[in-house]
C-alpha cells in the first residue's frame, strides 16, 4: 500500500513539474513595456509664474503649460526698439532740407511759368505795335519799350531757371548724403534688428507649449521656482500604444520579421493575464549579453537580440510591467 501512494506521489510531483516547465516554455520572448518619453525644458531663464500640470493627466500638442517672467525680455525689445528710432531720426535734418529745395524749385517753376505767360502776352502787343509802327501810326518809341520788357522777361525767366539749376544741384548733393547717412545708418541698424529677432524669440519661449500629447509621468518643478536653459519641468509620453522591448536568441531570428504580427501576453499576478496584439517594429542588428531581468526561450543562450513590439494600449498596460510574447 505504502509502495502504492509512493508510485502516486511522485507521479504527481513529475506531472506537477512537467506542467510548471511547460507553462514557463509556452512563450517564445519575454521583456519590459516602455514608451517614448519626452523631457521638457525650459528655453529661457527666469521665474516660472504659472505651471499648469500635473501627474497623470493627458496634455494636447501645442497646449499652453506653462510662463515664464517675461518683463526682463520685454525691456530688451523696448530698448533695442527705442534705439533703431532714434538711429532713424539721425536722417529727419536731411529729409526737412530736401522738402524746403524741393519746394523752392516747385515755387520757381510757377515764377518761370508766370513770366513765360507775361512774355507770350508782350511778343503778341510787340507784334502789333509793329504793324502800327510801320503804318505810321504810332511812334517808334513804343517799340522800343515794349521790345525792353521782353527783353527784361526773357532775362529773368533765364535767372529764375538758372536758380533752379543750382537748387537741383543742391538738392542731388543732399541726396548724395543722404544715401551716405543711410548707408552708415543700416550699418548700425542691421545689428540691432538681429539683437532684436532674439529679444522677441526670447519673448516667445517664455510662454511654453507642450511638444507631444501624452500623459505626464513626471513633473520636477512647482510655480513659483527660478528655472534656468535645460532644466526639466516635466517628462510625458504618449501611453497610447506602448511598445515592448523583448529580446529573442540568434535562432530566434529566422523566425521574425518586421511588421509581424504577434500575441503579447501581459501579467495582472494571481494568475491574471492579458492578451494583446502586437506587432514587431524594431530588430537590433546587434547581438548583446542577456539582461539579468530578461527571461528567453533558451535560457543557456548568453547573446540576444532586442525587439520592440508595438501594442495598443487599453490603459491597464503601465510603463514597467513585465510583458511575454508568442510569435
Amino acid at each position: 500500500m505504502k509502495s502504492i501512494l509512493s508510485t502516486l506521489s511522485t507521479l504527481i510531483f513529475i506531472i506537477a513539474v512537467s506542467s510548471c516547465n511547460k507553462k514557463e516554455n509556452e512563450y517564445d520572448a519575454s521583456g519590459i513595456f516602455e514608451a517614448d518619453e519626452v523631457i521638457v525644458s525650459s528655453e529661457v531663464n527666469g521665474r516660472l509664474i504659472s505651471f499648469s500640470v500635473t501627474e497623470g493627466t493627458i496634455l494636447q500638442k501645442d497646449s499652453l503649460i506653462a510662463q515664464v517672467d517675461a518683463i526682463v525680455y520685454q525691456l530688451q525689445e523696448e530698448q533695442i526698439d527705442a534705439s533703431i528710432q532714434a538711429i532713424g531720426k539721425k536722417n529727419i535734418p536731411v529729409y526737412a532740407q530736401i522738402e524746403i529745395l524741393q519746394s523752392q524749385i516747385k515755387s520757381q517753376q510757377e515764377q518761370v511759368n508766370t513770366l513765360r505767360v507775361q512774355l507770350n502776352t508782350i511778343n503778341n502787343e510787340k507784334a502789333r505795335i509793329e504793324k502800327l509802327v510801320s503804318g505810321d501810326a504810332v511812334p517808334g518809341k513804343h517799340l522800343d519799350d515794349i521790345k525792353a520788357q521782353s527783353d527784361l522777361i526773357v532775362q529773368q525767366i533765364k535767372s529764375v531757371e538758372s536758380q533752379i539749376g543750382v537748387t537741383q544741384q543742391q538738392i542731388k548733393s543732399q541726396s548724395i548724403l543722404l544715401k551716405s547717412q543711410n548707408s552708415g545708418i543700416n550699418s548700425e541698424k542691421l545689428p540691432l534688428e538681429k539683437r532684436k529677432a532674439m529679444a522677441v524669440d526670447q519673448l516667445n519661449k517664455t510662454k511654453i507649449r507642450n511638444p507631444v500629447q501624452g500623459t505626464v509621468l513626471t513633473k520636477y518643478v512647482n510655480a513659483g521656482e527660478m528655472i534656468t536653459i535645460a532644466k526639466p519641468l516635466y517628462k510625458i509620453a504618449d501611453l497610447s500604444t506602448v511598445s515592448l522591448k523583448a529580446y529573442v536568441t540568434g535562432a530566434q531570428l529566422s523566425k521574425i520579421k518586421l511588421q509581424q504580427d504577434v500575441e503579447v501576453f501581459t501579467d495582472f499576478g494571481e494568475n491574471e493575464t492579458k492578451e494583446y496584439n502586437g506587432k514587431i517594429i524594431w530588430i537590433s542588428d546587434k547581438s548583446e549579453f542577456t539582461p539579468k531581468t530578461v527571461q528567453t526561450k533558451d535560457e543557456r543562450a548568453n547573446l540576444v537580440y532586442a525587439i520592440k513590439i508595438m501594442v495598443k494600449n487599453d490603459g491597464y498596460i503601465k510603463l514597467g510591467m513585465y510583458g511575454e510574447v508568442k510569435f
